[in-house]
């Protein structure tokens, strides 16, 4: 049995964007953290750090975690840690849905090598959901962000290995949506 097999039936993208100012405080917190989501270990799709352009310094934080529902999503992002200390400037919080099947440990690229990034399509234009794009090898994560009640299609996340931001916005097309963010990510958790 796999990672996937043993999770829960729900799935949750979940980015905590930092506070302005907060990188000591978050450096500080960080072993409480990693101990309080070792407690989802079997959960977890995917996670990691969002970064500033220098590559190092954290922005957010990204957890794609398999859950029984929406009050224990809940609970997973506002019991972090960091949140509760004020590390977050805020939470974005929706269902998800695994368009691949696999988690990061399962990403063929590995852990190292290249450059990866966090891309969020928000407010779709169209009532379709997303297509995995061609370049499936080069994705570590991808699938809608969902409504609260999983039917309506809001936006798409990815987590996408690619040489840099404008080759990482492509995996989503061009014109499809209200608002794209690109961030550099990299894998998370205990090294």
């Amino acid at each position: 049995m796999n990672r996937r097999e043993e999770c829960g039936d729900m799935e949750f993208f979940c980015y905590h964007r930092d506070r302005s100012g907060s990188l000591p405080l978050r450096m500080a917190l960080l072993e409480e953290h990693w101990s309080y989501m070792d407690r989802y270990d079997k959960e977890l799709i995917a996670r990691g750090p969002t970064l500033a352009g220098d590559g190092e310094t954290p922005t957010g934080s990204v957890h794609i975690v398999d859950l029984p529902d929406p009050a224990a999503a809940r609970a997973f992002a506002f019991d972090e840690p960091g949140y509760q200390a004020g590390v977050y400037r805020d939470v974005l919080l929706r269902r998800w849905r695994n368009l691949l099947g696999r988690t990061m440990w399962e990403f063929p690229g590995g852990r190292t090598g290249g450059s990866r990034f966090l891309v969020l399509g928000l407010a779709p234009e169209r009532d379709t959901g997303p297509a995995v794009p061609p370049v499936r090898d080069e994705l570590v994560a991808y699938g809608p962000l969902l409504s609260d009640d999983g039917t309506a299609w809001v936006g798409t996340a990815a987590l996408v290995r690619a040489p840099d931001p404008n080759a990482a916005r492509a995996v989503l097309p061009p014109d499809g949506y209200a608002d794209v963010e690109v961030h550099p990510w990299e894998f998370g958790g205990r090294r």
